[in-house]
């Protein structure tokens, strides 16, 4: 067996064994309350990727958590552990709908100008947690839980009292038709090619600048990063933007680039724990920015599928939620392993 074969194996082997005890555990789960596992994952697979219509559906659930898997995987490969994308997809959803819902522009500058808001603002809200990273040595777990709160209700004051829909009071302004990405089918829309390009730039910058060189090394080896000459204040502040402006776009691109609604409820319901999924796909992603476009669609799978199982076999939702579970954690679990390590490692 040649060299590059092997090597080839070994890295596809953990996501494969993964994926088949995360489906034998969900299967087990499915066969102690009484429900078939076969009928159970078929409904799931061909609700997700059965058709055409699957696929777009599946790709609309994916776009938003590509790039918020983004925030996390930036932050790991500079040894951050940035939970923030949560605070800045909301933020971003607001900006996007300043410009694109109250603000009349010509088309196509409409649908650019509602976009860079939704990213200008995602990466505004990461300066306060970065700039208290770097002057104060505040933990990032700590400051960015505190400001998505903050962006959670700050956003909810603002849907409620200054970006409301004349009409419908339980909803914010909804983009205007100028600010709207073009229907693809279903749900998808063409922002899922901003987001993939977004992914791809940052790809770019960390394997094939010298900036993106110094960020994955202060993650890899600070003691060699600090030899280095690298500097960790400027490290820190271009993870924090760059997860900032990944987040806000993912609020954005649920705005502009997800019918029918084009808007955001007061409840913040179409948003709220996108930015924490992200994590989950990031890992299952191994903190990859390409690895993270092809995680968040199976990710977007068992999200769309899974509804599937309980129309079709009649598993609950809440059993539906548990089974994707374990075949996420079964899948994250061979990055989580490595991450530990990596951490053991410098610290010694």
């Amino acid at each position: 067996m040649s060299e590059r074969l092997w090597s080839t194996l070994r890295s596809v082997a953990p996501p494969v064994v993964a994926i088949a005890v995360g489906l034998f555990v969900g299967a087990l789960l499915m066969l102690s309350f009484g429900f078939d596992p076969v009928r159970g994952y078929v409904a799931l697979f061909r609700g997700s990727y059965g058709s055409p219509e699957a696929w777009m559906e599946s790709l609309a659930f994916s776009t938003p958590l590509m790039v918020t898997a983004i925030t996390f995987a930036v932050g790991m490969s500079a040894g951050l552990f940035n939970i923030c994308a949560e605070g800045h997809m909301y933020m971003g959803a607001a900006g996007a709908i300043a410009v694109g819902g109250m603000v009349s522009l010509p088309p196509g500058l409409h649908l650019v100008a509602a976009t860079a808001a939704a990213m200008l603002v995602g990466g505004l809200w990461a300066l306060p947690a970065a700039l208290l990273k770097m002057w104060r040595g505040v933990h990032e777990v700590v400051s960015t839980i505190m400001f998505n709160w903050i962006a959670f209700w700050f956003v909810l004051y603002l849907i409620r009292f200054h970006i409301t829909d004349p009409g419908r009071a339980e909803r914010a302004t909804p983009a205007m038709i100028t600010a709207r990405y073009p229907v693809l089918g279903g749900s998808l829309t063409g922002v899922i090619f901003v987001v993939i390009a977004f992914c791809v730039a940052i790809y770019f910058l960390l394997w094939h600048t010298g900036l993106g060189y110094e960020l994955r090394l202060a993650g890899d080896n600070p003691d060699a990063a600090r030899y280095a000459g690298v500097s960790f204040r400027r490290v820190i502040l271009l993870t924090f933007l760059i997860g900032g402006l990944a987040a806000g776009l993912a609020g954005g691109s649920q705005i502009l680039g997800r019918p029918p609604s084009w808007t955001v409820y007061a409840t913040l319901g179409n948003l709220l724990n996108l930015g924490f999924q992200g994590i989950g796909v990031a890992l299952i992603g191994r903190n990859h920015p390409i690895g993270a476009i092809f995680a968040a669609v199976f990710f977007g799978g068992l999200a769309h599928g899974g509804r599937f199982m309980e129309y079709e076999v009649g598993v609950s939702a809440e059993m539906v939620g548990a089974i994707n579970g374990i075949i996420v954690i079964a899948l994250a679990l061979p990055e989580i392993l490595r991450i530990v390590k990596r951490v053991r490692a410098v610290k010694e």
